[in-house]
């Protein structure tokens, strides 16, 4: 009730603020046409068929501050920090200008004053990779402004560290060609605690394994980016390169105990190195006025060197040693053609790609080495796509269909040697079809049918196992299959209120376990395998802008039927969302929201309940909109909950944790002639990159 009133309390006062003065509201957009002014209302969000559209330009979320302020205000997404992801959703692509996006940071430094509507399409048709969960897509106002463009942006936030941020992009524009450059530093320090207890009968006696942690993540990242476009007429071509190195240093201080035995002192530290360098180039031509041309291409190198040390304060406890490198490797093209066909709207192109990753984990401990052996893996995959699409409005109808084959040759390797059992081939068939209806302006449905196959992470892929403790270890699975998803879903919107439901049934679907691990004590190993499961998504929407004030309220549910060994997962999960972009006098604007989830199963979790959570911020832009600032809070109460257990395999696991996700940030922004980039290259293979 503490929390409701201090909500309450807000919201009277920003309509307090706003009474003392009446503006004209922040949803209204007005062109000046000779003497005439044409003023015209809209709703922030709205359906298009399997498409949630929300019209920034003119709206309250216009003056937030960056793109993922506005984000984080519309219905089904959900930002936590830099992060983003779709409520009900997984494998999220992102296009920004129709170039897809490279890093999360890019959200941040697009600022909301440039934005003119998102897309969030919950049906991804086969023009992308069968593994894409839902697309979100960017489009900015067409600023045509010429000569130099200068923006800053820096942030310090403080959580129980300090992280600071600081990015700057230029851009010059003469005739048909535009150079852009820009860098970004990040420094950023995050800290976890928490405990693990797990449970089992081993050899016929009950056994306890327990650990605490106190994990610290000082990082830091780079970024340099350079590249140019070329514009005329319905003909452009452009590229860049981009470079981002990163150093992490993790320190986990902490103790471990089996039974009865006193805890012993722990401390496990590990190095990160890593270097990236991408490649993008795109070209695109429209000819005969209908027919459009693009190509995507792109070339990825990494290569990241970590290395461990778990020491502990008792002597009669040896230091554990290991290193890892990983290299890879992407070169992944993209090329369709859109045209008219009987009405409507045909796609047909190819999406081709060839990965080369390698790892190579050495275990400089004899006596662990027993158990948990240096391996050198090496992961080969070239994957070949052709897909075509149709769409069109009938009257009051529209529909689409599509079908998309890919060829895909996996070949796996262990020190050298061929693994026949992991190595696969397959060719994949995965269709796609949607209909919809619109009853009038206000009211319309849309169900839709999806087949997707799902590829595991490399990470997940590696057989190499990795020291956690003198009782535990953690590794992936190189024996895990393809998961194949078929998902059916229904979206309908009435006036303000919409409703979005998804039944799927997943063959193969990746969820993690802890078993016992064969060796000359217990030993419990935490791995991926393959499961079956049907899940069901159902959530309803209300979205509406009532002059200062934008409300929206997302109530969901997750409820899955899952059985391992005789062990249900079945609890659903009840959670909701409620955002509010307030639009106050003088320009300021304020947000309010708060968030919270019952107890429940996903996958082989079951989650805590973390009823009532809540972030704020207010901001202000200056100097004709050249320079904003905003101050912004989250986990205000300090309420969120991250403890989960876990029950597989006759072990149960407890893990109490906690996140430093309460703290204040103060973001500067300012802008010299700001206007967005011109590049309008796609991607070439977004799901390898996220896989690597």
């Amino acid at each position: 009730m503490k929390h409701v009133f201090i909500l309450s309390l807000i919201l009277a006062v920003a309509v307090s603020a706003r009474a003392q003065k009446v503006e004209q509201p922040a949803d209204t957009i007005s062109h000046q046409l000779q003497e005439v002014v044409v003023t015209s209302k809209h709703p922030v969000t709205r359906l298009e068929g399997s498409k949630l559209v929300s019209t920034i330009s003119g709206s309250n979320l216009a003056n937030l501050g960056t793109a993922l302020d506005v984000l984080g205000q519309l219905p089904m997404i959900k930002v936590e920090g830099n992060g983003l992801s779709i409520i009900g959703k997984s494998n999220v692509e992102i296009y920004i200008d129709g170039r897809p996006m490279r890093d999360s940071q890019e959200l941040v430094q697009l600022l909301s004053t440039n934005l003119r509507k998102v897309e969030l399409l919950m049906a991804p048709g086969t023009a992308y990779a069968s593994t894409t969960g839902a697309v979100l897509k960017i489009y900015t106002k067409h600023n045509f402004i010429k000569g130099l463009s200068v923006t800053n942006q820096s942030e310090a936030k403080r959580t129980r560290r300090w992280s600071l941020m600081d990015y700057l992009s230029m851009s010059y524009r003469r005739g048909n060609w535009e150079l852009f450059a820009g860098g970004m530093y990040n420094n950023s320090n995050s800290v976890i605690t928490g405990t693990t207890v797990n449970t089992l009968t081993y050899k016929g006696v009950s056994t306890t394994i327990g650990s605490t942690q106190h994990n610290s993540f000082p990082t830091t990242t780079g970024i340099a980016k350079v590249g140019f476009n070329y514009n005329r007429g319905d003909e452009s071509f452009g590229a860049y390169y981009r470079y981002n190195p990163e150093r992490g240093d993790f320190l986990n201080r902490g103790t471990e105990w089996i039974d009865s035995e006193a805890p012993v002192e722990r401390d496990i530290t590990r190095s990160i190195r890593s270097h990236g360098h991408l490649v993008a180039t795109y070209y695109e031509n429209k000819f005969s006025n209908k027919f459009l041309l693009h190509f995507d291409g792109d070339f990825h190198a990494s290569n990241t060197g970590t290395s461990s040390l778990t020491s502990y304060k008792m002597a009669s406890h040896d230091d554990v040693r290991s290193t890892d490198r990983r290299e890879s490797s992407l070169v992944a093209g993209k090329l369709y053609l859109n045209s008219p066909l009987w009405s409507g709207d045909f796609t047909v192109g190819t999406q081709d790609s060839y990965t080369h990753t390698k790892l190579d984990y050495r275990m400089l401990n004899v006596e662990v080495g027993s158990y948990i052996p240096s391996t050198l893996t090496d992961a080969r995959q070239t994957s070949a796509a052709l897909f075509a699409s149709w769409s069109r409005v009938i009257g009051r109808f529209n529909l689409s269909a599509g079908a998309r084959y890919e060829y895909v040759d996996y070949d796996f390797t262990v020190n050298g040697k061929r693994d026949d059992e992991m190595s696969r081939r397959h060719n994949l068939l995965t269709p796609d079809v949607s209909i919809g209806y619109t009853f009038n302006d206000e009211a319309q449905v849309n169900l839709s049918y999806k087949m997707t196959t799902v590829k595991p992470p490399y990470a997940r892929l590696t057989g190499a196992l990795t020291y956690v403790g003198r009782h535990e270890i953690e590794g992936g699975n190189p024996a895990l299959r393809d998961e194949r998803m078929h998902d059916a879903q229904l979206f309908g919107m009435w006036r303000d209120f919409m409703v979005q439901t998804n039944l799927t049934r997943s063959i193969d679907a990746h969820a993690f376990v802890k078993q016992l691990h064969p060796a000359n004590g217990v030993q419990l190993l935490m791995h991926p395998v393959n499961i079956d499961l049907t899940s069901l998504n159902l959530y309803l929407i209300w979205n509406k802008t009532l002059g200062w004030w934008t409300p929206d309220v997302t109530l969901g549910l997750y409820r899955q039927w899952l059985e391992i060994a005789g062990t249900s997962y079945n609890r659903p999960i009840v959670s909701y969302y409620f955002n509010n972009t307030l639009a106050l006098p003088r320009g300021w604007t304020m947000t309010a929201n708060v968030s919270g989830s019952s107890k429940g199963d996903m996958g082989t979790n079951r989650f805590a309940g973390s009823w009532f959570t809540m972030d704020a911020s207010v901001g202000r832009s200056f100097l004709n909109k050249s320079l904003t600032v905003r101050l912004s809070v989250t986990d205000l109460f300090n309420t969120a909950c991250n403890d989960w257990t876990m029950n597989t395999m006759g072990i149960m696991v407890d893990k109490r944790q906690r996140y430093d996700r309460r703290g204040i940030a103060l973001n500067v922004i300012y802008n010299f002639q700001p206007r967005k980039s011109k590049y309008k290259g796609e991607a070439a293979s977004d799901s390898e990159l996220n896989r690597l």
